[in-house]
């Protein structure tokens, strides 16, 4: 769960992008708190639907804490709608296009019982105005790198020099470009409540390294710790 941090509480982990339900299994173990799979089709990591409930139920064999997220950009509000019909829905939907805050706001109305997670990503302070009029429609904000071509997933480092002294009212999540070895320079700097991997734990798109995971996982508690 994803949550404002204080001194006291930890940064949450979530882990996106994935295609395998082993990789979920072996993810999962970790106890992490979130874990993402794309439903955006011209995603290179792209889960169809049928995949994607396989994947969500290796995730609620392993533990029943771990968040799962489904990612999806630009639907039409139906589509969006019949998510929570599926044998096993997420508990969250983060949105990665260009969506409203008006559509927001009627996905919330719409889905009171999945959580509502906006993406946005970041090439300069001017980016971060606007996300301010969507808090109190969405559960968390996810900020990531920006790219001309792609919505997320290129390994982009957002610039963490726009986000210091920064805050939000709603808990935040960084993504990026994140590996273990940058997890120092980050929390040297900032204390986002949630660190989003993907692309940099990768051997190829959609297929993780578990070594790599687990090093991230191991450097982020480190800092939580410490």
């Amino acid at each position: 769960m994803i949550r404002k941090s204080t001194s006291k509480k930890s940064t949450a982990i979530k882990i996106c992008g994935l295609t395998k339900t082993s990789q979920a299994r072996s993810i999962a173990e970790f106890e992490i708190n979130a874990i993402g799979v794309i439903g955006v089709k011209n995603s290179p990591r792209y889960v169809p639907e049928e995949e994607c409930i396989k994947i969500f139920n290796e995730i609620e064999k392993v533990s029943s804490s771990v968040e799962k997220v489904l990612v999806i950009a630009n639907e039409q509000l139906e589509e969006v709608k019949s998510i929570s019909n599926r044998s096993t829905p997420p508990n969250v939907i983060q949105l990665h296009g260009n969506e409203s805050v008006d559509y927001c706001r009627k996905i919330k109305n719409e889905l009171p019982t999945i959580k509502l997670w906006k993406a946005f990503r970041l090439k300069s302070v001017n980016d971060l105005e606007n996300i301010s009029q969507y808090e109190k429609d969405i559960d968390a904000i996810l900020l990531d790198a920006w790219d001309d071509n792609s919505l997320g997933g290129t390994g982009n480092r957002v610039p963490i020099e726009l986000l210091i002294n920064k805050t939000f009212k709603t808990p935040w999540i960084l993504a990026g470009g994140i590996s273990a070895e940058i997890i120092p320079e980050i929390f040297s700097k900032l204390k986002p409540d949630g660190i989003d991997a993907s692309s940099r734990l990768e051997i190829s798109p959609g297929i993780k390294d578990i070594k790599k995971v687990e090093s991230l996982v191991s450097k982020i508690r480190d800092q939580n710790e410490s």
